[in-house]
């Protein structure tokens, strides 16, 4: 048994995820190793230590986004194996578990061959796009991706094209509580930035609803579409000078955003809040020193107008 081998497998050896062969040889090992018991003891008091601190609530949007790109990211890795190395490696693991648990293993047979029947029993019966389906699905999981989002400016009706387990498409209002819930989820879409780009257009009329401001402030902190960025601080600029997180979200994209667009609009929702301390502190920084010429030049227009604040 080698040090580096016990090292590799320690963590799954304090939260017990050892087989009883693997968990035998860890133990014998470090009675008779200084160096790999002390990391054992600093790996066991860090993992007292964390279970000590509270667990913070995520919230369905970023458990959605969350579930999405691994999706994505689960569909991307699967493309880039070849079939020889995926039967390979999906037979020496299930080998291994015959090995090591040949009851588990027939569960998980059961438990497969029941899951392929009624996959096959779903794709056979449900083989068709299906137009307004009735409520839309109430829990994040359901929505594996969005494929687009069409507006029809004759009706104002919204075309929302989403994946479960088959391509599924809702029509209706976007004041339609169904169509909003799949709007907040589409702004976190990782496949198509033209979905966020709808969707985020589409929610910023709606922007009084806290959890639709709460997605129009992360597309604007985190989106890498610009143009998004854009829709977003459009949505936003009524709600500037009565909520201190969408003006601090605005003031970041200000110092921080890497489009000059961006930043230029972001400085103009500003001006209705430029006596705020911190924003006059951020002006004064800018009218020194930011390298863009029109923001310096806002930046010195906008403390010139308000010389008389502490």
């Amino acid at each position: 048994m080698k040090c580096d081998w016990t090292k590799e497998n320690m963590v799954l050896y304090i939260y017990d995820e050892l087989a009883d062969d693997a968990k035998f040889e860890v133990e014998n090992h470090i009675r008779s190793c200084i160096g790999c018991r002390e990391e054992l003891e600093n790996l066991t008091a860090l993992k007292h230590d964390m279970s000590a601190m509270p667990v913070t609530e995520v919230s369905p949007n970023l458990l959605a986004a969350s579930r999405m790109q691994l999706q994505e990211s689960l569909e991307q890795a699967e493309q880039n194996r070849s079939a020889f190395g995926m039967f390979i490696f999906d037979f020496a693991g299930w080998m291994n578990q015959i090995k090591l648990a040949p009851a588990l293993t027939v569960a998980l047979l059961m438990i497969g061959f029941a899951g392929g029947t009624i996959t096959t029993w779903k794709i056979a019966s449900n083989n068709h796009t299906i137009v307004d389906p009735g409520p839309a699905p109430t829990k994040d999981v359901d929505v594996a991706s969005f494929e687009s989002i069409l507006t029809d400016p004759t009706s104002n009706n919204v075309t929302i094209k989403y994946d479960t387990l088959h391509p599924q498409t809702l029509v209706g209002s976007a004041d339609d509580p169904r169509i909003q819930q799949l709007l907040l989820l589409a702004t976190h879409s990782n496949r198509d930035s033209d979905v966020r780009l709808d969707s985020i257009d589409l929610l910023k009329d709606h922007a009084g609803d806290n959890d639709v401001r709460d997605a129009l402030v992360s597309a604007l902190r985190y989106d890498k579409n610009p143009g998004v960025r854009l829709k977003a601080l459009d949505g936003l600029k009524g709600y500037v000078r009565n909520d201190v997180h969408v003006r601090d979200a605005v003031l970041e994209a200000l110092l921080h955003d890497d489009n000059a667009g961006v930043r230029a609009e972001a400085i103009g929702l500003l001006d209705s809040v430029k006596a705020d301390s911190s924003i006059r502190e951020a002006l004064e920084m800018l009218a020194k020193r930011d390298p863009n010429q029109f923001i310096r030049s806002q930046s010195q227009r906008y403390l010139a107008s308000t010389p008389h604040l502490d």
